[in-house]
């Protein structure tokens, strides 16, 4: 079994956290407070703000994440406003591990990481008062993930982060099922050979997409040339283009019918399911299915 388990997270970096807020919880999520993000460049040094806060969908097993960017941009250590003068949406996502060290030692042994465990840190409210949620993280290198800032975690204290009262959504939804990159034709064997060294998985061709399955969620990975299949009518701002995410739901007509209540476009999915389109999920196409968790 491989030492990384799970998509953790996706991250969908925002320059408006008010308004990308308000789109997801009229899509049905409930969002956890903003939490803003305490962190270091370097294995055991200080914590230092990251100029990003976040607010979270939360399923228990694993959550999307809005990034919303704070100040004038001079606080950026994770480089991020260089990812969002590209296109705002999905630019990153985050595999989970049960072990930080093993996972870093792999990653460092084969050549897709020198971070070191790096620590991490953010402020959160429970029903006690505000506790410090903390992570561990290993970032791959930035060089071999062109389509943004990707990385490892492992919860410390996923007790506070994953809280009950935030675990219900109006939409039915349970689980972050899989993550979509859209990548130029030529570049698609080295990028499936890149993430499954990363993952430690071997990839399934399913149609136009190249599925790298976890125990919990999943990576896909198309060929441009294949995008329309997959997304009908969404457009590729770059590449490589962070084009989507799916959730899994618990009753599918009932998602649809709240979505597009609170003023949605929706469009069906190649081979069930719908999506809300990029435009107006904030930068990246947001699909549903029935999925068992």
């Amino acid at each position: 079994m491989t030492d990384i388990d799970r998509i953790d997270h996706s991250v969908l970096y925002t320059t408006d956290m008010d308004t990308t807020a308000a789109t997801y919880e009229a899509l049905g999520f409930t969002l956890s407070p903003l939490s803003m993000h305490m962190g270091s460049h370097r294995p055991g040094g200080e914590r230092e703000p990251m100029g990003a806060g976040n607010r979270c969908a939360l399923f228990g097993g694993n959550y999307l994440e809005l990034l919303g960017l704070f100040g004038d941009g001079r606080v950026d250590p994770w480089h991020i406003r260089s990812l969002i003068a590209r296109y705002e949406g999905l630019h990153g996502n985050s595999f989970g591990c049960a072990d930080a060290a093993v996972t870093e030692e792999r990653l460092r042994a084969a050549g897709l990481s020198s971070s070191g465990v790096l620590p991490l840190q953010r402020e959160v409210e429970t029903p006690d008062g505000t506790a410090t949620a903390r992570f561990q993280a290993i970032h791959l290198e930035r060089a071999l993930t062109p389509e943004g800032l990707v990385h490892a975690a492992c919860h410390l204290t996923p007790e506070l982060i994953h809280q009950p009262r935030y675990l219900r959504h109006a939409n039915g939804a349970t689980h972050l099922e899989s993550v979509l990159l859209v990548v130029d034709d030529s570049d698609l064997a080295a990028t499936v050979q890149r993430y499954a060294r990363i993952l430690d998985v071997t990839p399934v061709a399913e149609g136009p997409r190249q599925v790298l399955r976890l125990a919990l969620g999943q990576m896909e990975i198309i060929p441009v040339s294949g995008f329309a299949e997959v997304l009908p009518g969404e457009d590729v701002p770059a590449l490589p283009y962070m084009a989507g995410q799916t959730v899994a739901v618990a009753d599918l007509a009932a998602a649809r019918t709240l979505v597009e209540g609170n003023g949605f476009a929706t469009r069906d999915l190649p081979g069930g399911g719908f999506f809300v389109g990029a435009a107006q999920a904030r930068g990246a196409a947001l699909a549903f299915r029935e999925v068992r968790p």
